[in-house]
Protein backbone atom coordinates (compact mmCIF):
# COMPACT_ATOMS: atom_id res chain seq x y z
CA UNK A 1 0.00 0.00 0.00
CA UNK A 2 1.13 3.56 -0.70
CA UNK A 3 -0.16 6.98 0.42
CA UNK A 4 -0.50 10.02 -1.81
CA UNK A 5 -1.37 13.48 -0.46
CA UNK A 6 -3.40 15.59 -2.89
CA UNK A 7 -5.43 18.77 -3.05
CA UNK A 8 -8.17 19.84 -5.43
CA UNK A 9 -9.97 23.15 -5.84
CA UNK A 10 -13.32 23.75 -4.20
CA UNK A 11 -16.04 25.77 -5.91
CA UNK A 12 -14.49 29.01 -4.62
CA UNK A 13 -11.03 28.00 -5.82
CA UNK A 14 -9.70 27.26 -2.34
CA UNK A 15 -7.88 23.93 -1.97
CA UNK A 16 -9.48 20.92 -0.32
CA UNK A 17 -6.93 18.55 1.24
CA UNK A 18 -7.16 14.85 0.53
CA UNK A 19 -5.18 11.65 0.92
CA UNK A 20 -5.22 8.57 -1.27
CA UNK A 21 -4.57 5.09 0.08
CA UNK A 22 -3.52 3.03 -2.91
CA UNK A 23 -3.15 -0.75 -3.29
CA UNK A 24 0.13 -2.25 -4.46
CA UNK A 25 -1.59 -4.33 -7.12
CA UNK A 26 -4.56 -3.97 -9.44
CA UNK A 27 -7.34 -1.61 -8.40
CA UNK A 28 -10.70 -3.39 -8.04
CA UNK A 29 -12.71 -0.34 -7.02
CA UNK A 30 -12.52 3.27 -5.84
CA UNK A 31 -13.96 4.39 -2.50
CA UNK A 32 -14.43 7.93 -1.21
CA UNK A 33 -14.88 8.39 2.54
CA UNK A 34 -16.77 11.53 3.59
CA UNK A 35 -16.15 12.61 7.20
CA UNK A 36 -18.69 13.29 9.89
CA UNK A 37 -19.07 16.78 11.30
CA UNK A 38 -15.99 17.72 13.40
CA UNK A 39 -14.13 14.51 12.48
CA UNK A 40 -10.62 14.81 10.95
CA UNK A 41 -9.75 12.76 7.89
CA UNK A 42 -7.06 10.85 9.83
CA UNK A 43 -9.86 9.18 11.81
CA UNK A 44 -10.67 7.14 8.69
CA UNK A 45 -7.10 6.04 7.93
CA UNK A 46 -7.52 2.56 9.43
CA UNK A 47 -10.49 1.69 7.23
CA UNK A 48 -8.82 3.29 4.21
CA UNK A 49 -5.64 1.23 4.69
CA UNK A 50 -7.66 -1.94 5.27
CA UNK A 51 -9.56 -1.42 2.01
CA UNK A 52 -6.35 -0.60 0.12
CA UNK A 53 -4.92 -3.94 1.25
CA UNK A 54 -7.94 -5.52 -0.47
CA UNK A 55 -7.43 -3.76 -3.77
CA UNK A 56 -9.43 -0.54 -3.36
CA UNK A 57 -8.08 2.94 -4.06
CA UNK A 58 -9.48 5.01 -1.19
CA UNK A 59 -9.75 8.79 -0.95
CA UNK A 60 -10.10 10.49 2.41
CA UNK A 61 -10.45 14.27 2.60
CA UNK A 62 -10.86 17.17 5.00
CA UNK A 63 -13.49 19.91 4.84
CA UNK A 64 -12.12 23.43 4.38
CA UNK A 65 -11.29 25.13 7.66
CA UNK A 66 -11.82 21.98 9.71
CA UNK A 67 -8.17 21.22 10.56
CA UNK A 68 -5.85 24.13 11.45
CA UNK A 69 -2.73 22.16 10.52
CA UNK A 70 -4.07 21.97 6.95
CA UNK A 71 -5.97 25.23 6.55
CA UNK A 72 -4.63 27.68 9.12
CA UNK A 73 -6.35 29.17 12.20
CA UNK A 74 -9.97 28.11 12.46
CA UNK A 75 -11.08 31.61 13.47
CA UNK A 76 -10.02 32.78 9.99
CA UNK A 77 -12.23 30.29 8.17
CA UNK A 78 -15.29 31.60 6.33
CA UNK A 79 -16.65 28.11 5.58
CA UNK A 80 -20.29 27.21 6.11
CA UNK A 81 -21.97 23.84 6.42
CA UNK A 82 -23.23 24.21 2.86
CA UNK A 83 -19.65 24.81 1.71
CA UNK A 84 -18.68 21.50 3.28
CA UNK A 85 -21.26 19.65 1.21
CA UNK A 86 -19.71 21.23 -1.87
CA UNK A 87 -16.26 20.13 -0.66
CA UNK A 88 -17.66 16.60 -0.63
CA UNK A 89 -18.94 17.14 -4.16
CA UNK A 90 -15.52 18.10 -5.54
CA UNK A 91 -13.86 15.26 -3.61
CA UNK A 92 -16.32 12.83 -5.19
CA UNK A 93 -15.57 14.24 -8.62
CA UNK A 94 -11.84 13.76 -7.99
CA UNK A 95 -12.43 10.13 -6.97
CA UNK A 96 -14.81 9.52 -9.89
CA UNK A 97 -12.09 10.62 -12.32
CA UNK A 98 -9.71 8.00 -10.94
CA UNK A 99 -12.37 5.32 -11.15
CA UNK A 100 -13.02 6.22 -14.79
CA UNK A 101 -9.34 6.00 -15.71
CA UNK A 102 -9.00 2.54 -14.18
CA UNK A 103 -12.45 1.36 -15.30
CA UNK A 104 -13.81 0.32 -11.91
CA UNK A 105 -16.87 1.29 -9.86
CA UNK A 106 -16.93 4.16 -7.40
CA UNK A 107 -18.56 3.81 -3.98
CA UNK A 108 -19.24 6.71 -1.59
CA UNK A 109 -18.95 5.88 2.11
CA UNK A 110 -20.38 8.70 4.21
CA UNK A 111 -20.22 8.97 7.98
CA UNK A 112 -23.09 10.95 9.53
CA UNK A 113 -22.85 14.46 7.95
CA UNK A 114 -20.71 12.91 5.21
CA UNK A 115 -23.53 10.56 4.24
CA UNK A 116 -25.90 13.49 3.87
CA UNK A 117 -23.63 14.85 1.14
CA UNK A 118 -24.86 12.20 -1.32
CA UNK A 119 -27.64 14.61 -2.25
CA UNK A 120 -24.99 16.85 -3.83
CA UNK A 121 -23.45 14.08 -5.94
CA UNK A 122 -26.27 13.42 -8.40
CA UNK A 123 -24.15 14.72 -11.28
CA UNK A 124 -20.95 12.95 -10.22
CA UNK A 125 -21.92 9.39 -11.08
CA UNK A 126 -21.68 7.37 -7.87
CA UNK A 127 -22.17 3.64 -8.41
CA UNK A 128 -23.10 2.89 -4.81
CA UNK A 129 -23.32 4.57 -1.43
CA UNK A 130 -22.95 3.24 2.10
CA UNK A 131 -24.16 5.70 4.73
CA UNK A 132 -23.00 5.01 8.27
CA UNK A 133 -25.05 6.59 11.07
CA UNK A 134 -26.43 9.20 8.65
CA UNK A 135 -29.76 10.56 9.78
CA UNK A 136 -31.35 13.96 9.70
CA UNK A 137 -29.75 16.61 11.87
CA UNK A 138 -33.17 17.81 13.02
CA UNK A 139 -33.29 17.62 16.81
CA UNK A 140 -36.85 16.35 16.70
CA UNK A 141 -35.56 12.95 15.54
CA UNK A 142 -32.48 12.84 17.77
CA UNK A 143 -32.04 10.63 20.83
CA UNK A 144 -33.82 12.01 23.93
CA UNK A 145 -30.79 13.70 25.52
CA UNK A 146 -29.89 15.56 22.31
CA UNK A 147 -33.52 16.50 21.74
CA UNK A 148 -33.72 17.95 25.25
CA UNK A 149 -30.46 19.90 25.44
CA UNK A 150 -29.60 20.90 21.86
CA UNK A 151 -31.67 24.14 21.85
CA UNK A 152 -29.47 25.42 24.67
CA UNK A 153 -26.37 24.57 22.64
CA UNK A 154 -27.57 26.15 19.40
CA UNK A 155 -29.24 29.25 20.86
CA UNK A 156 -26.96 30.14 23.76
CA UNK A 157 -23.73 28.19 24.24
CA UNK A 158 -22.49 28.08 20.65
CA UNK A 159 -23.25 31.75 19.78
CA UNK A 160 -21.57 32.98 22.97
CA UNK A 161 -18.50 30.80 22.43
CA UNK A 162 -18.12 31.84 18.79
CA UNK A 163 -18.44 35.50 19.71
CA UNK A 164 -15.74 35.07 22.37
CA UNK A 165 -13.03 33.19 20.42
CA UNK A 166 -14.01 33.47 16.74
CA UNK A 167 -14.85 29.80 16.22
CA UNK A 168 -16.72 27.08 18.08
CA UNK A 169 -14.31 25.63 20.72
CA UNK A 170 -16.06 22.30 21.09
CA UNK A 171 -12.97 20.51 22.37
CA UNK A 172 -12.70 22.83 25.36
CA UNK A 173 -16.44 22.70 25.97
CA UNK A 174 -16.43 18.92 25.55
CA UNK A 175 -19.41 19.20 23.21
CA UNK A 176 -18.51 17.95 19.71
CA UNK A 177 -15.14 19.24 18.53
CA UNK A 178 -13.77 22.54 17.24
CA UNK A 179 -15.67 23.92 14.24
CA UNK A 180 -15.52 27.10 12.14
CA UNK A 181 -18.06 29.62 13.37
CA UNK A 182 -19.94 29.77 10.06
CA UNK A 183 -20.32 26.00 9.96
CA UNK A 184 -21.61 25.79 13.51
CA UNK A 185 -24.06 28.66 13.13
CA UNK A 186 -25.61 27.37 9.92
CA UNK A 187 -25.71 23.75 11.07
CA UNK A 188 -27.41 24.87 14.28
CA UNK A 189 -30.15 26.68 12.36
CA UNK A 190 -30.77 23.56 10.31
CA UNK A 191 -30.85 21.27 13.34
CA UNK A 192 -33.62 23.32 14.93
CA UNK A 193 -35.88 22.89 11.88
CA UNK A 194 -37.84 19.84 10.75
CA UNK A 195 -36.75 20.44 7.15
CA UNK A 196 -33.08 20.57 8.20
CA UNK A 197 -30.96 22.04 5.37
CA UNK A 198 -34.03 22.41 3.13
CA UNK A 199 -35.35 25.03 5.56
CA UNK A 200 -32.80 27.46 4.06
CA UNK A 201 -32.38 25.81 0.66
CA UNK A 202 -35.69 24.30 -0.48
CA UNK A 203 -34.37 24.22 -4.05
CA UNK A 204 -32.05 21.38 -3.05
CA UNK A 205 -34.95 18.92 -2.82
CA UNK A 206 -34.91 18.72 -6.63
CA UNK A 207 -31.23 17.86 -6.55
CA UNK A 208 -31.74 15.15 -3.94
CA UNK A 209 -34.59 13.73 -6.02
CA UNK A 210 -32.14 13.23 -8.92
CA UNK A 211 -30.11 10.73 -6.89
CA UNK A 212 -30.68 7.18 -8.16
CA UNK A 213 -27.61 5.64 -6.55
CA UNK A 214 -28.33 2.42 -4.61
CA UNK A 215 -27.91 3.23 -0.91
CA UNK A 216 -27.16 1.05 2.08
CA UNK A 217 -27.88 2.88 5.34
CA UNK A 218 -26.09 1.27 8.29
CA UNK A 219 -27.35 2.20 11.73
CA UNK A 220 -27.14 0.91 15.28
CA UNK A 221 -29.60 1.11 18.14
CA UNK A 222 -26.81 2.10 20.55
CA UNK A 223 -25.99 5.30 18.64
CA UNK A 224 -25.66 8.05 21.24
CA UNK A 225 -26.67 10.80 18.79
CA UNK A 226 -28.86 9.43 16.00
CA UNK A 227 -32.10 7.51 16.54
CA UNK A 228 -33.51 4.82 14.21
CA UNK A 229 -36.35 7.24 13.42
CA UNK A 230 -33.74 9.78 12.27
CA UNK A 231 -32.22 7.25 9.87
CA UNK A 232 -35.58 6.38 8.34
CA UNK A 233 -36.61 10.06 8.19
CA UNK A 234 -33.46 10.97 6.27
CA UNK A 235 -33.70 8.03 3.87
CA UNK A 236 -36.97 9.48 2.57
CA UNK A 237 -35.04 12.49 1.24
CA UNK A 238 -33.88 10.21 -1.62
CA UNK A 239 -37.24 9.31 -3.18
CA UNK A 240 -35.78 7.84 -6.37
CA UNK A 241 -33.04 5.72 -4.82
CA UNK A 242 -33.30 2.15 -3.58
CA UNK A 243 -32.44 2.34 0.13
CA UNK A 244 -31.44 -0.74 2.12
CA UNK A 245 -31.72 -0.15 5.88
CA UNK A 246 -29.35 -2.40 7.83
CA UNK A 247 -29.15 -2.44 11.62
CA UNK A 248 -25.69 -3.17 13.01
CA UNK A 249 -26.41 -5.33 16.04
CA UNK A 250 -23.23 -5.36 18.09
CA UNK A 251 -23.88 -8.78 19.64
CA UNK A 252 -24.34 -10.36 16.21
CA UNK A 253 -20.71 -9.55 15.47
CA UNK A 254 -19.24 -10.40 18.86
CA UNK A 255 -19.06 -6.76 19.95
CA UNK A 256 -20.21 -4.99 23.10
CA UNK A 257 -21.35 -1.84 21.27
CA UNK A 258 -20.93 0.15 18.07
CA UNK A 259 -22.09 3.72 18.75
CA UNK A 260 -22.12 6.70 16.43
CA UNK A 261 -18.47 6.47 15.32
CA UNK A 262 -17.44 2.98 16.38
CA UNK A 263 -17.87 1.48 12.93
CA UNK A 264 -14.66 3.21 11.79
CA UNK A 265 -12.46 2.06 14.66
CA UNK A 266 -10.08 -0.85 13.93
CA UNK A 267 -11.29 -2.81 16.95
CA UNK A 268 -14.58 -3.21 15.08
CA UNK A 269 -13.07 -4.26 11.76
CA UNK A 270 -15.36 -7.29 11.80
CA UNK A 271 -18.06 -4.86 10.62
CA UNK A 272 -15.93 -3.92 7.63
CA UNK A 273 -15.55 -7.56 6.69
CA UNK A 274 -19.15 -8.61 7.23
CA UNK A 275 -21.15 -5.49 6.33
CA UNK A 276 -19.09 -3.14 4.16
CA UNK A 277 -16.88 -5.32 1.97
CA UNK A 278 -19.69 -7.47 0.52
CA UNK A 279 -21.48 -4.33 -0.62
CA UNK A 280 -18.36 -2.94 -2.25
CA UNK A 281 -17.74 -6.29 -3.90
CA UNK A 282 -21.32 -6.29 -5.21
CA UNK A 283 -20.67 -2.98 -6.96
CA UNK A 284 -17.48 -4.46 -8.39
CA UNK A 285 -19.36 -7.47 -9.76
CA UNK A 286 -21.97 -5.24 -11.40
CA UNK A 287 -19.37 -3.06 -13.11
CA UNK A 288 -18.33 -3.82 -16.71
CA UNK A 289 -14.73 -5.01 -17.14
CA UNK A 290 -12.12 -2.30 -17.87
CA UNK A 291 -10.87 -1.75 -21.42
CA UNK A 292 -7.91 -3.96 -22.34
CA UNK A 293 -5.50 -1.02 -22.64
CA UNK A 294 -6.20 0.28 -19.10
CA UNK A 295 -4.68 -0.82 -15.81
Amino acid sequence: MSIEDVSFPAAAGEPVAGRWFLPDGAVVGVVGIAPAMAMPMRFYRHLAAWLADRGFAVLTFSYRGSEPELYGPMRDSTATALDWYHDAEVAAGHARARADVVGVPFTWVGHSFGGQSLGFLSDVGVDGCVMVASGTGWRGKAVPMIKRWSPLLWRAIAPAAIAAVGYYPGRRLRILDDLPGGVMRQWGRWCLHADYLFSEHPELRDRFAKVETPITALWTADDELISPESIRYWSREFPNADVELVEMRAADHGLARVGHSGFFRPKRAILWEELLLPRLAARQAESPPPPCDQA
